[in-house]
């Protein structure tokens, strides 16, 4: 059986635990497919978290963004699809909850060194403004600072998507109230400078909620910043 959440169709999660077996790799839409690329996005954890499954067509490679939660789905599906390696967007523990399951797979897991202390362990540190490949797609670093020091978001090269964790949502920029190293200043500097130069089309994919495009988003900025939030 199967609901609408957020615009998409999605397995009904049944009051009583998982089976064992595996859900197969694809049992719903992609989120965004051409044909080079695939992503899907499953919804997981109490805060409803997005994690993207980004999988290159020709050469069946894949990276995880964020292992957000419920390790009993996310990890079966990385290794159908062949994750590799997670990309964290930021370290708050909504958002790494599935860290340790993916490596104790053997997928390795990368976050930026200003968020690394928020992990207990991981593989590889994330630098601005690097590339990650995914057999024939790229995926290019943005450290997008102000919800957290270290925030990354990920523009897919060659594609109008981009990926903001709890930088950029529907509507304004992420929670900068409720964290000590959080600063409202900084992370709208971090958008109006790194995010919204991109082309007006790119599809905003956040770490919760709906997708946005820079073109709905960057006339707010001035409303943002009046409100305070």
């Amino acid at each position: 059986m199967t609901v609408e959440r957020y615009g998409e169709e999605v397995a009904l999660r049944p009051a009583h635990p998982r089976p064992a077996h595996p859900r197969p790799a694809h049992p719903r839409p992609a989120h965004y497919e051409t044909a080079d690329v695939r992503i899907d996005k499953i919804v997981v954890g109490p805060f409803e978290n997005n994690a993207f499954v980004v999988r290159c067509k020709r050469r069946g490679e894949a990276v995880l963004i964020d292992a957000a939660n419920e390790h009993e789905l996310l990890i079966p599906l990385c290794q159908q699809v062949g994750v590799t390696q997670v990309l964290t967007t930021h370290g708050h523990w909504d958002h790494v909850q599935a860290v340790a399951a993916a490596r104790e797979v053997g997928i390795d897991v990368g976050i930026s060194a200003g968020d690394a202390d928020m992990l207990d362990s991981y593989d590889f540190v994330i630098d601005d403004e690097s590339v990650v490949a995914i057999g024939d797609l790229r995926l290019r670093t943005i450290h997008n600072p102000g919800h957290t020091p270290g925030s990354m978001s990920f523009r897919l090269e060659g594609h109008p998507v981009v990926f903001t964790g709890d930088t950029l949502f529907p509507g304004g920029p992420g929670n900068t109230s409720a964290h000590e190293q959080a600063s409202f200043e900084t992370i709208i500097d971090s958008i109006d400078r790194r995010l919204f130069v991109l082309p007006a089309e790119t599809l905003v994919m956040p770490g919760h909620g709906l997708d946005t495009t820079v073109a709905t988003e960057r006339p707010h900025i001035q409303e943002w910043v009046d409100r305070g939030w």
